[in-house]
């Protein structure tokens, strides 16, 4: 694994979701926040030090946006990981290199959310609806000075390992190796994210 920021887990409902990996990992998610003007919203599990779960889906209080909700949330029909995140701090150099080596990761640009605690979190990636190999290739994400958000989410589990399948796992790890990022990737039948967890209930795998 390589600079792991976080997993994204996306739910077409945030209940049924935050429910899914409160059973699977015996640890319950603490809830985070919105995503102004995304129509998401989402809660969290710590799974290290600098690493989390990003629950994410629908948030009833806002309007769908015009091109749908953030990571294709609304389209699914069962939770899963749709992708991962990467640490960095150069992300326009980042994006200059990506392009360089034919990697179209989205426009570098900023976020930021108010989190159930008041305390709003601010930061700067690449946008992560691009879902470069269908997400097996990571958006990147700079915390700047803003507290990360695994020191405050709920404690109790540990990212042990990723790996990834893809229809052409050749092509996904040149594009990894572009990035500077080291992921097992084999052949299947779909881009697939599967994380190795230890939590409370043991070693379970989520994909």
């Amino acid at each position: 694994m390589t600079r792991v920021d976080h997993l994204v887990y996306g739910t077409p409902d945030l209940a049924r979701g935050v429910a899914g990996i409160a059973q699977l990992l015996g640890v319950t998610p603490t809830p985070g926040g919105q995503h102004p003007g995304r129509g998401t919203r989402n809660a969290l599990v710590s799974l290290g030090v600098g690493t989390y779960l990003e629950i994410v889906g629908p948030d009833p209080e806002q309007p769908a946006p015009v091109g749908g909700r953030m990571f294709g949330v609304d389209a699914l029909a069962q939770p899963r990981l749709v992708t991962w995140c990467a640490s960095a701090s150069d992300l326009d150099g980042l994006q200059a290199e990506a392009h360089r080596h034919g990697v179209s990761l989205g426009a570098v640009a900023s976020g930021g959310r108010r989190g159930s605690d008041g305390q709003t979190l601010s930061w700067r990636f690449t946008e992560p609806s691009a879902l470069v190999e269908g997400g097996v290739v990571p958006f990147f994400i700079d915390w700047g000075p803003s507290p990360h958000p695994s020191a405050t989410a709920a404690p109790g589990a540990v990212l042990i390992g990723l790996r990834a399948t893809h229809p052409d796992p050749a092509r996904a790890e040149r594009m990894l190796r572009a990035l500077h990022l080291d992921l097992a990737v084999t052949s299947g039948a779909r881009a697939e994210l599967i994380a190795t967890i230890d939590s409370p209930r043991g070693r379970v795998e989520l994909r």
